[in-house]
């Protein structure tokens, strides 16, 4: 919004313009998305959006940077309430809160995860910053639980890191809420942690 003062009315109206480029890239994809079905969604004239963002790629860029950082923050705040856990305990919470935001409560998250390589080159560096951040957070979880003595030796934990984030990542394509339970999704994946990584009693 450049140029322009922003009042708390605008500020809720680019806010309701975002929200709704991620429902709309989140189901219909990069090269599918147009800033007319946004305004439809935002409930606006879609010659308005271009009082908030130059352009569609600009819309784009920001619903996926949105997406790393807001679940980010969101992981982030979960693990902030709990001081008394034990890096184990961190590391399970992390994966119920990463895919909770992800499957439940944010269509940014999925659509940032559905067009990663969907998206042209420079759209993906300001985006892949927060991501490298987010990975950075998992990186220390893992590093804190091997540092506590709680995973078994041997283990390459930027190797399992990676692997769990792709695979927690991936269920936007796959999962269904009238087959599977979130529960039972975040059960499995918890269980990945616990069962591949944690060392033996």
């Amino acid at each position: 919004m450049s140029g322009q003062v922003q009042t708390p009315k605008s500020a809720r109206t680019r806010e309701r313009i975002l929200d709704a480029a991620a429902q709309v890239l989140s189901r219909k994809g990069y090269a599918g998305t147009r800033l007319s079905d946004v305004a439809e969604v935002a409930g606006i004239q879609a010659p308005a959006i271009y009082y908030y963002f130059g352009s569609r790629d600009d819309l784009v860029e920001e619903v996926m940077w949105a997406g790393a950082h807001r679940v980010r923050a969101h992981v982030e705040e979960v693990l902030g309430g709990l001081p008394e856990a034990d890096a184990g305990e961190r590391l399970l919470a992390a994966v119920d809160a990463h895919l909770r935001y992800e499957l439940l409560i944010s269509d940014y998250t999925t659509a940032s995860v559905r067009n990663a390589g969907q998206v042209p080159e420079h759209l993906r560096v300001r985006p892949a910053a927060e991501e490298g951040a987010y990975s950075r957070l998992w990186r220390d979880l893992f590093q804190a639980a091997q540092d506590a003595g709680l995973l078994r030796d041997g283990l390459d934990i930027n190797v399992f890191r990676l692997l769990l984030l792709g695979s927690m990542n991936w269920a936007v394509e796959w999962w269904n809420p009238r087959t599977r339970s979130l529960d039972d999704l975040v059960r499995g994946a918890q269980d990945m942690v616990r069962f591949g990584t944690f060392a033996r009693p």
